[in-house]
């Protein structure tokens, strides 16, 4: 069973392959560390609410679409 973690994170990398970013620039943008943008990634770490506004504005998405695990299906790293 994969964990909210873990899909968060996948599907957070996968908005910022889409928007083009690298890590470095998702985080500089969201006013994170690279560290953090990374753990998140890969479903170490939980972002706060707090982080997950700021992840959201700085790829210029809605809320609920980090949450949007629909969209990974189909996805090799599942």
């Amino acid at each position: 069973m994969t964990t909210l973690r873990a899909k968060f994170g996948r599907r957070l990398r996968q908005l910022r392959r889409q928007k083009d970013l690298t890590q470095e620039q998702l985080a500089e943008a969201a006013e994170v560390s690279v560290d953090f943008i990374s753990n998140v990634e890969r479903g170490i770490n939980a972002p706060s609410f707090e982080s997950i506004e700021r992840l959201a504005k700085a790829l210029g998405v809605e809320l609920k679409e980090l949450f949007d695990f629909q969209q990974d299906r189909g996805s090799p790293t599942l």
